[in-house]
């Protein structure tokens, strides 16, 4: 049980540290699956390839916005309690 705020906000981050990366391989995990199913299950589909452009584009963004997440909270973690 945290006794102060500084504990409070480190087993937050702690929390958070521990899932980013448990959404970030699932994430991966779901974006190899859509470009595997459109260029190699269906590669003669063009609905399929527009649509696995899609998630491709998607999925690229998302991975991007989440490392920066992950690296955000590590420099916070690291500046205001020196863990």
């Amino acid at each position: 049980m945290p006794r102060n705020f500084a504990e409070l906000v480190d087993v937050f981050l702690s929390i958070i540290s521990l899932i980013v990366p448990l959404i970030f391989s699932l994430a991966l995990l779901v974006i190899v699956w859509r470009i595997v199913d459109t260029w190699v299950l269906n590669p003669g589909d063009q609905t399929k390839i527009d649509e696995g452009k899609k998630y491709a584009l998607w999925g690229v963004l998302v991975l991007v916005v989440m490392s920066s997440l992950w690296a955000i909270i590590r420099i916070l973690r690291e500046s205001l309690f020196g863990v």
